[in-house]
């Protein structure tokens, strides 16, 4: 049932998604991607800038939390110093967390308009590059939950394959078919709306169209000698950014503002740490009996791909027909810039909803440490682009 106080999407975009340290944004720093999304939200939704009540960005790598960079990016884009910000790390559902905040704070009254966004560079701020916790280890060993924490997230890929008995051969597969995917729906410009260009970088470019099974199965495992996880069945390493703006039906109605969609529901849930992949498969039965839907409701899924092991595992533990999941690839096609991933989901999926004259959607992703996260948007008959 609708109401004015719904919490809506009014302008969903991205960036293109490069490979890092490789690939089209690799000397582009995250403060400016972010710039970049933040000025295409004015220009999208002709907003003022003033309008703007808070910004919330989620990150993971960018140290301290890139609280000063997303500060100056958002001066930068146009916004006045009377918009607040605020960073976020809740590692791969960063970017949803932080949608999902700004949501939250709509809902409670607490703001009009804000925007929710993400933003990886994770060629300045690599994953091998991240120090360990700065922790009492004497008293943290003697946990052994605690300690699982700090598994590395590949590894946690062999727990899943190992706990649920997933062959090499079906990760493979799984793999090519989101290069098949995502080249697919490239070619056919099913990216292009969402997508804002940063400089002359128009397109995703970590995608491989001609990717084959007999091509991944020469893959060595690159995280346990005897194990099943390979470069080729893991999301890439990426650099991009995400940005979602969010108001109530009132406000969007008095502003004529496109509704692009509903913010329908949020969970976040805890898992066993060692095997964090598993996520999904908690968070999503979660979100949808909060509002009140069944897996048979939902018309299309945004299952980020951190792994081939996890996230085909969860598909098949939930039973949702492969052909209702990352019909355009997923991040081992895209790639996974880790504090962008949740709000480029969103992107993508609320562009797809309103391709395929979709009704619901969820996005969903694992989380390092051990949780998942999930969400809800509805897209009504009436909603535009």
């Amino acid at each position: 049932m609708s109401s004015l106080d719904d919490v809506v999407i009014v302008c969903a975009i991205r960036t293109p998604l490069c490979r890092s340290r490789r690939g089209g944004l690799k000397d582009v720093p995250a403060a400016t991607l972010l710039t970049t999304v933040l000025e295409e939200t004015l220009a999208r939704t002709n907003l003022k800038a003033a309008d703007v009540e808070d910004i919330c960005v989620g990150n993971v790598l960018a140290p301290p939390a890139g609280a000063a960079a997303w500060r100056m990016a958002a001066l930068v884009a146009g916004f006045p110093n009377t918009t607040s910000v605020s960073a976020v790390n809740r590692q791969c559902s960063s970017g949803l967390q932080a949608v999902a905040n700004i949501a939250n704070s709509i809902k409670a009254g607490n703001i009009k308009v804000g925007i929710g966004c993400g933003v990886e560079s994770m060629t300045q701020t690599p994953m091998h590059k991240m120090k360990p916790p700065e922790v009492d280890w004497e008293s943290m060993g003697s946990n052994k939950e605690a300690m699982e924490c700090i598994i590395p997230m590949g590894v946690t890929s062999e727990n899943v394959v190992k706990e649920y008995g997933l062959g090499r051969n079906a990760l493979d597969q799984f793999s090519v078919q989101s290069h098949k995917k995502a080249a697919k729906a490239q070619a056919a410009g099913k990216f292009d709306t969402e997508i804002v260009p940063v400089g002359s970088v128009k397109k995703d470019d970590g995608i491989r169209a001609n990717s084959s099974l007999e091509a991944l199965s020469k893959l060595k495992p690159a995280f346990e000698e005897n194990g099943v996880t390979t470069a080729g069945n893991s999301s890439q390493t990426t650099d991009g950014a995400a940005a979602v703006v969010l108001t109530t039906r009132r406000e969007a109605m008095q502003r004529r503002l496109p509704i692009m969609g509903v913010w329908r529901g949020f969970t976040i849930t805890g898992v066993p740490p060692r095997i964090m992949g598993i996520g999904p498969a908690i968070a999503i039965p979660k979100v949808l009996q909060q509002c009140q839907l069944s897996i048979e409701d939902i018309d299309v899924f945004e299952i980020n791909e951190a792994f081939a092991s996890q996230a085909a595992y969860c598909i098949s533990d939930l039973v949702i027909p492969v052909e209702k999941v990352n019909p355009n690839g997923g991040a081992i096609a895209l790639g996974h810039p880790l504090g962008a991933t949740g709000a480029r989901q969103i992107a993508t999926l609320i562009h797809e909803m309103h391709r395929e004259k979709h009704r619901y959607g969820v996005i969903s992703m694992c989380i390092g440490t051990g949780m998942g996260a999930a969400a809800v948007i509805e897209v009504e008959a009436k909603s535009t682009l």
